[in-house]
C-alpha cells in the first residue's frame, strides 16, 4: 500500500541489502516489490544509491516522452562508464548524444540491414556445421560465439588476424562478469584485488587492441570505399572528426551491446521452443516457408517472456511529479520492462510462450520494449531481430532441438542481463528428410 509520504514508497533495507538483492535476484525480487508497493517503487543501490522503478505503462510513456533534458539517459547508465567509457553512444545526454547517434544510425538501417543478410547467413550456416547431433550443449555459449563472430564483421569488416583473434577471447570474458564483478568497475581499491585486478587487466588489454586496430586503419589507401562501422567512422565528413578515445567508446560498446543480448535472446528461444512442441513444429514450417514474421515474432516472444535488461535508466536533472509522487532530481528512474511485460493485464497467461501474440496486431504499444523506448529506442533493433530472424530460420530447416534436462532454465543476473542460468542446454536432431513426390521418387 502507499504511504503519505511525497516520495515513492520502498523498503528500508541496507542499501549494501538492496543492492545484492536487486543486482543478483531482481527476477525475484521485482515481483515481490511490486506485489508489496505498487507500480512505482524506490530503492538505494550503489552506485547510483536512490532509483524509482516504473511498472505503469502510462507513467512510463511519460518518461519516455519527457524533455532529454530533464530525463538524462546516458546519465541514468553511469553504471557501464567504466567499460563502455565517457563518450558511448548509451553514456552521453543531448546534443553528444545526437552527435554520436547520427554518425553510429546509418550502420544499422536500411540498405545496410539489408547488406548484412548474406554475411550473417554465412556464418549462421558455418556455426551449424559445428554442432554435433544428438548430444547436450549450452546453446548460449554458441549464440555468444556466433553473434560476436557477426558484429565483429559489421564493426570492423573482417573477422580474421591475430589480434582479432585475442579480442575475440577477451570480449567472452568481459561479458561473462556477475553482478559482484560491478563493484569492481567502480572501486579502484576491488581493482587491486582477485579477480576485479583480472577484470581490469582485461579491459585494459581489450583498449590496446582496439586503439591498435584504429591506427592501423587509418592508414589503409581504400578507406573511403568500406563500409564497415570503423571505416565509415573514420570518414565522418565536416570539421569534427571522432577523436581516437571517442571511437574507442563506440566500438566497444557495439562489439558489447551488439552481440551479447541477440545471443541470449536466441538462447532463450531455443530453451522454449525445444519444450513447446507445438510452437517448436509452427516455427520449423515458417523456416521451411521463409515466413519471417512468424520467425520474428519467436525472438520478441522470447524476449517479452525471459527480459535481458530488466528495465531502462532516466536519470533527473529537476524534480518531476510522477503518478502522484515526487522524484527529486539526481533521482534516477527505472521504467521496469520485467515489471510490465509479465503483467497479466497486457500479455494473458504471461507465463506461457506463445509466439502468436506477436501476429496480427500484436501486443499494445507500450507493453513490450526490449529496446527501450523514445529517442532513447536501440539502433540496433532491427539488426538484432534480423540476426534472430535468420538464425532460426537457417536452424529450423537443419535440425529440431529438445530439451536436455526436464526442468526448465533458471534465470541467473550476469553484469547487468539476465541470462539462462545453466546455458539453455539443448540437443539438436537432424530433421527427417521430407517425403519426396511420387513422380520424382519414382525417377530416383
Amino acid at each position: 500500500m502507499r504511504t503519505s509520504s511525497p516520495l515513492p514508497p520502498g523498503p528500508h533495507l541496507p542499501v549494501l541489502a538492496q543492492t545484492v538483492l536487486f543486482g543478483a535476484f531482481r527476477h525475484k525480487f521485482l515481483p515481490l516489490l511490486r506485489r508489496r508497493y505498487g507500480d512505482l517503487v524506490r530503492l538505494r543501490i550503489y552506485p547510483e544509491r536512490n532509483v524509482v522503478l516504473v511498472g505503469d505503462v502510462d507513467l512510463i510513456r511519460e518518461v519516455f516522452s519527457g524533455p532529454v533534458e530533464t530525463f538524462h539517459a546516458g546519465e541514468g547508465n553511469v553504471v557501464l562508464k567504466p567499460i563502455m567509457g565517457e563518450h558511448s553512444v548509451l553514456l552521453t545526454d543531448e546534443q553528444e548524444h545526437l552527435r554520436a547517434r547520427k554518425l553510429l544510425m546509418p550502420a544499422f538501417h536500411g540498405a545496410a540491414l539489408r547488406g548484412y543478410r548474406a554475411m550473417v547467413t554465412e556464418l549462421t550456416r558455418a556455426e551449424l556445421d559445428s554442432w554435433q547431433v544428438d548430444r547436450p550443449f549450452r546453446v548460449h555459449e554458441r549464440m555468444q560465439a556466433l553473434t560476436l563472430e557477426i558484429i565483429l564483421r559489421v564493426v570492423f569488416g573482417v573477422g580474421e588476424g591475430p589480434r582479432l583473434e585475442e579480442l575475440r577471447k577477451l570480449l567472452g570474458h568481459v561479458v561473462d562478469v556477475g553482478a559482484l564483478d560491478i563493484f569492481g568497475w567502480h572501486s579502484p581499491l576491488l581493482q587491486k584485488i582477485g579477480p576485479w585486478r583480472r577484470n581490469r587487466e582485461i579491459a585494459v588489454r581489450v583498449d590496446e587492441l582496439i586503439h591498435a586496430e584504429i591506427t592501423d586503419r587509418r592508414k589503409v589507401p581504400d578507406l573511403e570505399h568500406r563500409t564497415d562501422v570503423l571505416s565509415r567512422l573514420l570518414t565522418v565528413p565536416g570539421d569534427d572528426p571522432l577523436t581516437d578515445a571517442e571511437l574507442r567508446d563506440q566500438l566497444v560498446t557495439l562489439l558489447l551491446a551488439g552481440h551479447e543480448t541477440t545471443a541470449t535472446a536466441l538462447a532463450w528461444s531455443l530453451h522454449e521452443l525445444a519444450r513447446n512442441p507445438v510452437a517448436a513444429a509452427a516455427t520449423t514450417k515458417a523456416a521451411d516457408e521463409g515466413d519471417e514474421r512468424y520467425l520474428e515474432a519467436v525472438a520478441k516472444e522470447a524476449m517479452r517472456l525471459h527480459p535481458i535488461i530488466s528495465e531502462v535508466a532516466r536519470r533527473l536533472t529537476k524534480d518531476i511529479e510522477l503518478g502522484g509522487y515526487r522524484i527529486p532530481a539526481g533521482h534516477t528512474v527505472l521504467p521496469s520492462i520485467s515489471m510490465v511485460q509479465a503483467d497479466p493485464a497486457h500479455h494473458p497467461s504471461p507465463e506461457v510462450f506463445d509466439p502468436a501474440r506477436f501476429l496480427g496486431g500484436g501486443p499494445a504499444t507500450g507493453t513490450w520494449f526490449p529496446f527501450g523506448g523514445g529517442v532513447r529506442r536501440c539502433l540496433g533493433a532491427g539488426f538484432s531481430l534480423l540476426e534472430a530472424t535468420i538464425v532460426l530460420e537457417e536452424l529450423f530447416r537443419r535440425y529440431r532441438v529438445t530439451p536436455a534436462a526436464r526442468k526448465p532454465e533458471r534465470t541467473k543476473t550476469r553484469h547487468i542481463t539476465l541470462v539462462p542460468g545453466d546455458g539453455a542446454r539443448i540437443i539438436a536432431h537432424n530433421r527427417e528428410l521430407p517425403r519426396l513426390r511420387r513422380g520424382v521418387r519414382d525417377r530416383l
